[in-house]
């Protein structure tokens, strides 16, 4: 009977390492929670970090001495004159409450305000309009030959100004000029017939090319073209020709001799009353002379 008695414990050993492995799975379970609650601990820190911008310390008005009580009411007293002067109604202020009068809104100039001047025109306004009429050819340095279609009045900060409507039909565009500064831009009329053919007869003549770099010489025939004078433009037209037996011209050469080409034969059409292939024909003429020549 001994050895039976025995076998029970063989199996209670064998038991035994169950709950050891049990014991060591138990905290494997446990530890993500404490991870978990360690991670939301940083938000109450943040929650007590947020509490003091809540409380905002309310200042609390210095006292006022004796002097200081005198002076804000002086100051009280002046406001209420001020405004009786102003014609409002006296107001009841506290020291915390007094200001200084506003003054009046001045009045603003618009289109339709009797408050906008009206200036008389000056001498040289005077004289361009007797010497410019509506539906006058001028010739404007920058553009060339244009036609005054009308002379406008514009309202500009409050100060009416007469101003020159130019058209120019070539390039489709449309110029005002203040009668005041007509003259002084140097826009001027078309050219005489003598003026006209003085500067044809200039192309006949030989170029008279500097020995300078190409630069100064370009910035040389644009001042020219842009002087608005009939003859220093025939002088560019002149310079920059080119016959079919010469040496061919570079691009920019090319692009200010028909510019300056352009201007000659709008203004020699315009005084000539033809169109532009007319007066183009007669340059031609007389460039072809300079090579015969």
């Amino acid at each position: 009977k001994a050895p039976v008695k025995k076998t029970p414990t063989k199996a209670t050993a064998k038991k035994a390492p169950d709950k050891r492995t049990a014991a060591k799975k138990a905290p494997a379970k446990k530890a993500p929670a404490k991870k978990a609650a360690a991670k939301k601990a940083p938000a109450k820190k943040t929650a007590a970090k947020k509490a003091p911008a809540k409380k905002v310390a309310v200042k609390k008005p210095p006292k006022l001495s004796a002097k200081a009580k005198k002076e804000a009411e002086e100051k009280a007293k002046l406001a209420i004159a001020r405004t009786q002067q102003v014609g409002q109604k006296p107001r009841s202020e506290t020291k915390s409450e007094i200001k200084k009068p506003t003054a009046l809104p001045t009045p603003q100039r618009t289109k339709h305000n009797v408050h906008a001047k009206h200036l008389k025109p000056t001498p040289e306004a005077k004289a361009a309009k007797q010497s410019f009429k509506v539906n006058d050819h001028v010739v404007y340095p920058a553009h060339g030959v244009g036609k005054i279609v009308a002379i406008e009045k514009q309202l500009i900060a409050g100060i009416t100004n007469e101003l020159f409507l130019i058209v120019f039909e070539q390039e489709k565009m449309k110029l005002r000029v203040p009668t005041a500064k007509a003259q002084a831009v140097g826009m001027r009329g078309l050219s005489d017939d003598a003026t006209v053919k003085k500067a044809i007869d200039t192309l006949k003549g030989r170029a008279r090319i500097k020995r300078t770099m190409w630069s100064r010489r370009a910035q040389e025939y644009e001042a020219k073209i842009n002087s608005g004078d009939i003859n220093q433009v025939a002088e560019v037209v002149r310079d920059l020709y080119r016959a079919a037996d010469q040496p061919e011209q570079s691009y920019s050469e090319r692009q200010l001799f028909e510019a300056a080409l352009d201007r000659l034969a709008r203004e020699v059409a315009a005084v000539k009353k033809t169109d532009m292939e007319g007066a183009l024909a007669q340059l031609d003429a007389s460039l072809l002379q300079k090579k015969a020549a």
